[in-house]
């Protein structure tokens, strides 16, 4: 994947492009991630779909921003897609990015032909102080490495940057605070206001969503499928055959469909 920039409302946002001359695919990360972490997946849908991932506001190689709020992330993919010089697309985004999708999908429907949101809900309730002592740079890997969670670090360990003065993290902690601030909230207004192909994906193990509010996700919103993977919060890295599997059917049914 190349990696490629734009400017969004003064800031420079970064995003990785797996190019080819199939339809564009959106992807958007969640918090603490970036858009590496569709790499994988990228490569398992090309060459019908070019995968283009976005490092969101204050992620990855993307500048760190003053504010966090939830027109700020839309705007930045109006940019992104204006950038692109596309007139609809399909977006795919896991927690903080499936917000952020669906979000953009119910402001502005007609540039966006089909969603695929991977387990978040409607309702978000989440802090995350916890990641406070992530901040700052350390010494030695190991050093950080010690003082992010087991459960979060394969997650991460992709993303730990060696800079000139020792060992970091592309974010700050405080700004992810921010932003999840932000974040928590009633989103059903959003979610139900957009009527595009929706495919919804649940990992059976994650412990940031319950099965009974997803199902009623996808029995209350018209033309949505509704499929529990094993996995947790991030299917995309704990279950990548399972999910690409997925995400074909639904791209194949789509493409059927004529949307």
């Amino acid at each position: 994947m190349q990696r490629r920039s734009f400017q969004s409302n003064g800031l420079n946002l970064s995003y990785l492009d797996a190019g080819g001359d199939g339809e564009v695919l959106i992807a958007l990360h969640a918090h603490w991630m970036e858009a590496s972490t569709f790499e994988d997946f990228a490569k398992a849908m090309a060459p019908t779909w070019r995968l283009v991932a976005l490092d969101q506001r204050g992620h990855g190689n993307s500048d760190h921003a003053a504010t966090y709020s939830r027109e700020d992330y839309i705007g930045d993919i109006l940019a992104f897609i204006d950038h692109l010089g596309l007139s609809s697309v399909v977006l795919l985004g896991n927690s903080l990015g499936g917000v952020n999708a669906f979000q953009f999908a119910a402001r502005f429907p007609t540039r966006v032909r089909a969603l695929i949101i991977e387990d978040i809900e409607a309702e978000v309730s989440a802090d995350l102080s916890f990641t406070l002592p992530w901040a700052g740079t350390f010494a030695t890997r190991e050093e950080l490495v010690d003082l992010i969670r087991p459960r979060f670090l394969p997650y991460l360990r992709d993303s730990i940057r060696q800079v000139t003065d020792g060992w970091r993290l592309p974010f700050d902690p405080r700004d992810m605070m921010t932003s999840q601030v932000s974040l928590n909230g009633n989103h059903w207004k959003d979610w139900l206001a957009s009527d595009c192909p929706a495919l919804l994906l649940r990992g059976a193990s994650s412990r940031l969503t319950s099965e009974s509010q997803m199902a009623r996700m996808a029995s209350l919103r018209t033309n949505t499928r509704y499929v529990t993977l094993d996995g947790g919060h991030v299917i995309h890295l704990d279950n990548p055959q399972g999910f690409v599997n997925e995400v074909q059917v639904f791209l194949a049914r789509l493409g059927k469909d004529g949307r």
